[in-house]
């Protein structure tokens, strides 16, 4: 294994034991360490920038967020993806038919048009409570969004992806998805990411566990899945670490000899 530079992880699953919804003293060792051993540690998650947690005398160098379509550091934006407007409005529209409110993600806001149990769960992941917005429409005519949320099952992606021209589902839990510009995800925003770095594939590291992390993992010299991760991820890993619920990072880095 090349020396590795920089360090790409997943928040729900992977850091985050979504049972006790919040990170672990040995994983929050690790975190730490790895900065302390000269490796940049970044985010890479399907929330919000609202959303991504604050974790004690922690410092990310990076956060790609919305699976990708806005990626950031603390000093400048390195990536601004949003969805085309028409498919934002035919994916509403396709949403409407199957009575599924969904919500739409700015740089600043998560704005819904109404709620349902999926989608108030899925907001909660995040610490967010869910409430309808009253200027939903002017959002989605006016601003950019960079990634839309509902909640729904698989068989009802083709219904809502009807007539969608430029954006793709991705998910990683089945009670909802979200839908991100076609050209987008967590390994697009990866490559820009090692570019900005002057970094090579090869001396990069992910750690993920869900669908929504096939694309990181390939997108990096080393893909490393949790134990609880999707088996679709799991075959497209090169190593298999621990269950979150085990502190499978920190048993990883220190294997590794990266902390």
């Amino acid at each position: 294994m090349k020396k590795i530079k920089i360090i790409f992880f997943d928040i729900d699953g992977t850091l985050i034991d979504m049972r006790k919804k919040e990170i672990s003293e040995k994983v929050l060792e690790t975190l730490l360490k790895l900065k302390n051993n000269g490796i940049k540690i970044c985010i890479a998650t399907g929330r919000s920038p609202m959303q991504v947690p604050c974790f004690p005398n922690v410092e990310f160098d990076a956060f790609l967020t919305y699976n990708g379509s806005y990626c950031f550091t603390k000093d400048q934006t390195i990536l601004s993806n949003p969805l085309k407007k028409e498919d934002v409005y035919t994916i509403i529209k396709n949403a409407h038919a199957i009575r599924r409110p969904l919500s739409l993600a700015t740089k600043s806001r998560l704005v819904a048009n109404g709620k349902d149990n999926d989608l108030s769960e899925y907001y909660g992941f995040g610490g967010l409570k869910l409430k309808a917005a009253t200027d939903f429409d002017v959002v989605a005519d006016k601003e950019e969004i960079y990634q839309i949320m509902l909640g729904c099952r698989k068989n009802d992606y083709k219904t809502i992806m009807q007539n969608v021209k430029e954006a793709q589902i991705t998910a990683w839990w089945d009670r909802a998805v979200d839908i991100i510009p076609l050209n987008g995800g967590k390994g697009t925003a990866i490559a820009k990411m090692l570019e900005y770095y002057q970094l090579s594939k090869e001396e990069a590291m992910a750690f993920g566990d869900g669908n929504n992390d096939i694309e990181m993992l390939q997108a990096v010299g080393t893909g490393v899945a949790m134990q609880n991760a999707s088996s679709e991820l799991k075959a497209v890993a090169n190593h298999i670490c621990d269950d979150v619920a085990n502190d499978g990072i920190y048993s990883y880095c220190k294997e590794h000899k990266l902390i």
